[in-house]
């Protein structure tokens, strides 16, 4: 299990987030998710084998940026 926590840009209200939180819960491997628009950062339980990138990419075709 690890943590993962990512910063994205662009959610401007709490549908932005659970859209973000759905994207994020597709990825297989992820046992949870926490999003907060106050933050903006997504904080991701996840089993060892997935990889941050995929996480990203699931974010990003949602619509929303991963910023560094």
């Amino acid at each position: 299990m690890k943590d993962i926590e990512l910063k994205v840009e662009g959610m401007t209200c709490n549908h932005c987030t659970m859209t973000v939180k759905r994207a994020v819960m597709s990825v297989e491997g992820v046992d949870s998710a926490e999003v907060s628009l106050e933050t903006g950062l997504v904080k991701i339980k996840a089993q060892d084998g997935v990889s941050e990138e995929e996480i990203k990419r699931a974010i990003e075709s949602a619509g929303y940026r991963v910023g560094d």
